[in-house]
């Protein structure tokens, strides 16, 4: 017990006595650690709307007018079964014109061809993919199945969607890292400026018989409490922004959404806490393997 107390008091008294440098690491740690969460919570955001953007992918397989009821029934069913259909619904001719007349009410002439020619809008089935990938492998089951005269999807911007995705996931996983690293490389420059101006203090305590560990200990409780520091004022900063960000912007368009669940902060926020914590141990660790006050 007096080791352990020893151990936080000789951590307590280094911050103290080098105040300004603990300074500058937390707020380095704060900085990195601030961008890496922000960039987490970022990535969320994006991975919320383009899953609501997901959730509107439609193939529509327009419909021949002479196609009857229970031919429907039976193709909707068939449909269903398909593994890579999340919902499937019929949209009758009626429903399909006014429908149209909506889209077309700012192009008075293309709307005057539909009133004039409603047999021109066909009725029709409309597929939600599971994924959105998978919209591809709807169109080809539905190609050749009597009774559908033509199969439609937006697939060049549903392609341009997934690579949005899976692009801006690879960016913010590999920005997340580097930061990280950042992090690590700042705390541990800064246990280095700590040995280094209590040198003199270090050699009396090891030619008196002092043991590495006890000498190292100190110095890897510093670096976890600057770690752990600027990593919980790197969360608070970002749930703060998150919070302010929702209630300014509440007037963006409805299919942008920059909400993001309580849950998800509190993982990730407990994460980036557990990462500043880590990141001082190994900084400090980094430090006292290469500095030569300590060599055993």
């Amino acid at each position: 017990m007096n080791r352990l107390a020893y151990v936080f008091r000789e951590a307590f008294t280094n911050i103290g006595r080098n105040a300004l440098v603990v300074l500058g690491a937390v707020l380095a740690v704060f900085i990195s650690l601030s961008l890496t969460f922000g960039t987490l919570v970022f990535g969320e955001v994006v991975r919320n709307n383009t899953a609501q953007w997901a959730e509107d992918v439609r193939v529509i397989a327009f419909l021949r007018d002479d196609m009857s009821a229970s031919a429907i029934n039976d193709l909707q069913a068939e449909i269903r079964s398909w593994p890579e259909v999340q919902d499937v619904f019929f949209v009758s001719k009626a429903e399909a014109l006014d429908e149209a007349k909506e889209l077309l009410a700012s192009n008075p002439a293309a709307l005057r061809v539909i009133t004039d020619n409603p047999d021109l809008v066909p009725a029709s089935v409309r597929i939600q993919p599971k994924e959105p990938e998978d919209y591809q492998n709807i169109v080809f089951q539905l190609q050749g199945i009597p009774g559908i005269q033509r199969v439609a999807s937006a697939g060049p911007a549903i392609d341009a969607m997934i690579a949005l995705r899976d692009g801006l996931r690879i960016m913010f996983w590999i920005l997340a890292l580097a930061l990280g690293v950042a992090a690590v490389a700042l705390i541990a420059n800064t246990i280095h400026m700590a040995i280094y101006a209590r040198r003199e203090e270090i050699e009396i305590m090891k030619l008196v018989g002092a043991s590495s560990w006890f000498v190292r200990v100190p110095f890897l409780v510093e670096g976890a409490i600057e770690g752990l520091v600027g990593g919980a004022l790197a969360v608070a900063f970002i749930v703060v922004a998150q919070q302010l960000a929702v209630d300014r912007l509440s007037d963006l368009p409805e299919w942008i959404n920059v909400t993001v669940a309580n849950g998800f902060l509190i993982q990730r926020g407990a994460l980036v806490l557990l990462f500043g914590m880590l990141a001082g141990l190994a900084g400090s660790s980094l430090s006292l393997a290469v500095h030569r006050y300590l060599r055993a």
